[in-house]
């Protein structure tokens, strides 16, 4: 189309008078306008401006088009020259046999291997040589104490330093050996090239070894292990991992031996690929095998959806070879990076975890609580550096130049720009709300776990165990919407019309749903106004019990005979609340008349005295058991009124066992309970003595009617 736009600017420009035109223009182009005059030409253009899409939608149509027509095209003459390469691989094996046979000067490629191998053989006994003399020093800091975070820091970076140093003595008695002679530049490359590999090789199984420690059967082992797992699949992952760095070194190695030969690029890709299927192998073998939990072992169902995962990560990862192949070099990195990017994370977290988890934590298996600030910098800042790893892979495969990219101004730079800003922001935010959430938790635990405190202090910890829960609820609702806002913000749309429009439909919403927005109110004046806790009884109408957790809206209340009830705010009304401050529990007991009311006073007073010296009452005694007095005369019983002031919720326990003393006291000084009794009243004996043979016959005469 662009084309066609030119030849229609020139068509126009045909036409146009000779005072509006240019100096005579040269011979071609004077060709050029004689042609688009002619009526054919024209009317060609014609047709094809009419064929031009109206809108956009057909010109993006048209472009995805052309890209898939683009892309289906490099992909089938990449796949055409890699067959070709085949055809070609036998005569370009001759000519590097030839370009080394030069090099090697009537050396065969057996001379290149012992070559290789006899200072791979001087590494490692430089190496050897190495750790024998700082035996000492390593053994003196595997026993190191481990306990602390300080300890578990030093006795990490003193090991990772030993095996660094290790692998630097390795590469100075190898590689820097070979390059103190003076070697023809082919061999010299070959060389370097496998001598480097195992270099890199070496790192990968130090680092490997210090996140898995993977030593069956060594004493005191599985604390240096920076990834909690069971020794075996430590061991597992330990030999997987040395194996794909170990054939992803040497053929990477191979590849560049290749290039130094004089191979042709496409062979080299026919060898990589060929390589790239051995890694692939090692990975489906490492799913397929990999360690099995206990759990999902005994469950049929957890088996089947671990199988069906496994098939879909197979097809996954035959996906990103065959993108690989086919050079879709961005699906490729976006593949990779969704695959590999969650494992960083999920390693790195247990790793910051157990390494920094407080002393009495058991790393992996400590509680969120215990989590501390160094934790969440050292997580979130090891977080940022892997996103922006993964970023750095993606532009180096998508072919983006960063520094020419950062310097243009179009309106795909401002989206990425912006996008970067968005992440950052994200990132900050993120950061943030673990410090504080952090924080909060600490703080949360602390109150949880007081104990001995005063009734002033105790209180205080249970209005924070109150309060921070809600705090921390609307921290994050606050963080998330102003990220959210800056994010928006950074990719260039305008937040002012959203916040005037969702002021517009916050009032909309309120409106629809007072009810919920009078719970909510509501709440935040109960929490204002101090009238419940965590952990204090209350009732409300038909609801009571203990106040286990609330949200926004509701509370959640514990009956003492277990069920729970989630009670809006908006409906709580009055409260009464059971646990505060103090209690005065009221009993009554019933003697009889002839109870000597004096001595029963003496005895409550002594069983109360009693109740306050036993330790296990004692703390919670306000006012010992004392008896009033008498409150009424019954029917049957003169009742007494008892009184005692205890902390709250401790009084049905103290009231048990008073009543208890109470009756074993009264029973030990005569003093009887009274309880409702049936008197028959009669006349005198002569007249009883005369009714028993009436009361006799009249039983006879029942007895012989029962039997007729």
């Amino acid at each position: 189309m662009r084309i066609i736009a030119a030849l229609l600017g020139l068509f126009l420009l045909a036409g146009m008078p000779a005072s509006a035109q240019t100096p005579e223009p040269p011979a071609q182009v004077r060709e050029l306008l004689k042609l688009l005059g002619e009526p054919a030409v024209r009317s060609w253009l014609d047709a094809e401006l009419k064929k031009a899409p109206p809108n956009g939608q057909g010109a993006a149509e048209a472009s995805f088009s052309r890209f898939a027509a683009e892309r289906l095209a490099l992909t089938r003459a990449r796949l055409n020259r890699l067959g070709a390469a085949v055809s070609q691989l036998p005569q370009e094996l001759r000519d590097a046999s030839a370009v080394l046979g030069g090099e090697l000067q009537n050396r065969s490629p057996l001379d290149i291997l012992v070559l290789v191998l006899g200072f791979g053989l001087l590494g490692a006994g430089a190496e050897w040589a190495f750790r024998r003399a700082t035996h000492a020093a390593r053994l003196r800091a595997e026993h190191a104490p481990f306990d602390t975070v300080a300890h578990r820091l030093r006795a990490t970076a003193v090991r990772f330093g030993f095996g660094l140093a290790a692998v630097v003595v390795f590469a100075a008695g190898s590689i820097g050996a070979f390059l103190a002679f003076d070697w023809p530049p082919v061999l010299k490359a070959i060389v370097l090239a496998y001598l480097i590999a195992a270099l890199a090789w070496r790192v990968a199984l130090l680092v490997s070894r210090l996140l898995l420690e993977p030593r069956l059967g060594a004493d005191d082992v599985a604390r240096y292990r920076l990834v909690p797992m069971p020794e075996q699949t430590a061991s597992f992952w330990h030999l997987r991992i040395g194996a794909f760095a170990a054939w992803f070194a040497f053929g990477w190695a191979s590849c560049d031996a290749l290039a130094a030969l004089g191979f042709s690029d496409d062979v080299q890709s026919l060898v990589a690929f060929t390589l790239g299927l051995g890694l692939l192998l090692i990975t489906i073998e490492a799913l397929w095998r990999r360690p099995r939990l206990a759990a999902a072992s005994t469950s049929q169902a957890g088996h089947r959806r671990r199988e069906a995962l496994d098939w879909l990560l197979t097809v996954y990862l035959i996906l990103i070879w065959l993108m690989w192949v086919l050079g879709l070099w961005g699906f490729f990195g976006v593949a990779v990076v969704a695959l590999v990017l969650p494992l960083a994370f999920s390693v790195m977290n247990r790793a910051a975890s157990h390494l920094l988890a407080p002393p009495g934590g058991d790393g992996d298996a400590a509680p969120a609580r215990s989590a501390s600030l160094a934790t969440v910098y050292v997580e979130r800042g090891l977080r940022a550096v892997l996103i922006l790893a993964a970023a750095l892979f993606l532009a180096r495969f998508w072919e983006i130049d960063v520094v020419q990219f950062a310097g243009r101004d179009t309106l795909m730079t401002r989206l990425v720009r912006g996008a970067l800003s968005a992440v950052v922001i994200f990132l900050v935010a993120d950061l943030l709300w673990q410090i504080l959430k952090t924080l909060i938790d600490r703080r949360l635990a602390a109150a949880q776990g007081a104990a001995g405190l005063d009734d002033e202090a105790a209180a205080r910890e249970a209005r924070l165990r109150t309060l921070l829960p809600t705090f921390r609820n609307f921290a994050f609702v606050a963080l998330a919407v102003v990220a959210v806002m800056m994010a928006l913000s950074a990719v260039g749309i305008e937040i002012g019309p959203l916040i005037a429009g969702a002021g517009v439909i916050g009032v909309a919403i309120g409106f629809g749903s007072q009810t919920l927005v009078r719970d909510v109110i509501s709440g935040v004046f109960y929490l204002l106004d101090d009238a419940f806790r965590v952990g204090e009884y209350i009732q409300s109408g038909n609801y009571r019990g203990t106040v286990e957790s609330f949200s926004l809206r509701s509370v959640k209340l514990r009956h003492h005979r277990g069920p729970v009830y989630t009670v809006p705010f908006g409906q709580l009304g009055a409260v009464q609340n059971m646990s505060r401050d103090w209690v005065i529990d009221k009993m009554t007991i019933g003697v009889s008349y002839d109870s000597d009311i004096e001595k029963a006073k003496k005895l409550v007073k002594e069983i109360g005295k009693e109740l306050a010296a036993d330790p296990e009452f004692a703390p919670h005694v306000i006012e010992p058991l004392k008896m009033q007095g008498v409150e009424q005369f019954g029917d049957y019983a003169i009742q007494l009124r008892l009184k005692m002031m205890t902390k709250p919720n401790e009084q049905f326990v103290m009231r048990r066992r008073a009543l208890a003393m109470i009756k074993k006291a009264f029973d030990e000084n005569g003093i009887r309970f009274a309880f409702p009794t049936v008197q028959v009243g009669g006349g005198d004996a002569a007249a009883a003595a005369a009714a028993v043979p009436v009361l006799a016959a009249g039983k006879a005469s029942i007895a012989a009617e029962a039997k007729a």
